[in-house]
């Protein structure tokens, strides 16, 4: 039974999970969000395999860190351990998201970085959307979903980034997670990355060779968005 107490995170994270299948980045049940409470250690979670017209702000399942249920009736999300190891490890994120979105999933399953080859990348990111490699064979018949989240966070540091300097990955053979400091942020951040990964997969289909973006453009691009003089908007 649900109580008042983390009214808040379980209204953020039906809203946020709401936002998928609005955004096209869902079918039947095929992902879901969390939304932080960082004070409380705790995160709520969609209920595993229950439909996006059958949910409500009470059955989201509140989690802490290490991946107990601490309130709810339902069994949580697949994916919840992925997201209980990024919260634990990144202490300024307040929101996952994970989707089997079309494009985004489609690089995924090439196992290929997704390149920066136009300015819509760049408002967003100055680097190629990472793609982890495959997990090892004796990963994968272990805690699978305990060490899908260390393989985010391995492939982000083999490449000396952090969660802070992108907010998207890839997961090689698997699909995309986005993070954010807010539940709408990783949203926004889910539906960014798929339309940058359709629009690289447009691209490579008119040209093979096409050229990455850059430099001069990338830089620009992104600082006039994000820069300490940012000035765009539309």
């Amino acid at each position: 039974m649900s109580t008042q107490k983390y009214q808040v995170i379980r209204e953020a994270a039906y809203e946020a999970n709401m936002q998928l299948p609005a955004l096209g980045l869902v079918i039947f049940t095929f992902g879901n969000v969390s939304a932080a409470d960082r004070g409380a250690g705790v995160f709520a979670i969609k209920p595993s395999g229950v439909p996006y017209t059958e949910l409500s702000p009470e059955m989201m399942v509140v989690v802490d860190f290490n991946g107990k249920v601490i309130e709810g009736d339902l069994r949580p999300s697949s994916d919840t351990l992925t997201h209980a190891v990024l919260y634990k490890h990144w202490e300024h994120i307040g929101g996952i998201v994970h989707t089997h979105s079309t494009y985004a999933t489609a690089w995924a399953q090439s196992q290929r970085d997704i390149p920066i080859y136009g300015t819509t990348h760049a408002d967003h990111n100055t680097l190629d959307i990472p793609c982890a490699p495959p997990m090892p064979d004796e990963l994968i018949a272990g805690d699978y979903e305990y060490q899908t989240g260390f393989q985010i966070m391995n492939t982000l540091a083999e490449r000396h980034l952090t969660y802070e300097d992108i907010e998207m990955v890839l997961v090689g053979n698997h699909a995309p997670f986005t993070w954010g400091s807010t539940p709408a942020k990783a949203v926004y951040n889910s539906a960014v990355l798929e339309s940058i990964a359709q629009m690289a997969y447009l691209t490579e289909s008119i040209n093979l060779c096409a050229p990455r973006l850059k430099d001069s453009l990338i830089k620009k691009h992104y600082e006039r968005k994000h820069g300490p003089n940012s000035y765009y908007g539309q």
